[in-house]
């Protein structure tokens, strides 16, 4: 699992705090100061916002995707299907 993330944001605090409730591992990376992490996070999420998540090579979005996500009780299947079962 991999979240690209920025210090100072908000969003990004709160969902590695989510995902950390969960108990499950992650990679944080980076984007401040690093172009190239922000490209390679934009051309495979679309998104230029973070934190972009990823469970495996799925893109699963960003705070807002994973919080709807958890509320519909359907995170804990995605990261089955991607974590569990790669």
């Amino acid at each position: 699992m991999i979240v690209y993330s920025s210090v100072i944001c908000g969003f990004c605090r709160a969902a590695r705090r989510l995902l950390d409730q969960k108990g499950w591992d992650y990679t944080v990376l980076g984007v401040d100061g690093n172009a190239g992490r922000r490209r390679e996070m934009m051309d495979l999420s679309g998104g230029h916002t973070v934190p972009q998540i990823f469970f495996g090579q799925h893109h699963i979005g960003g705070f807002d995707d994973i919080a709807a996500l958890e509320a519909a009780g359907e995170l804990d299947a995605l990261y089955d299907e991607y974590i569990k079962g790669a």
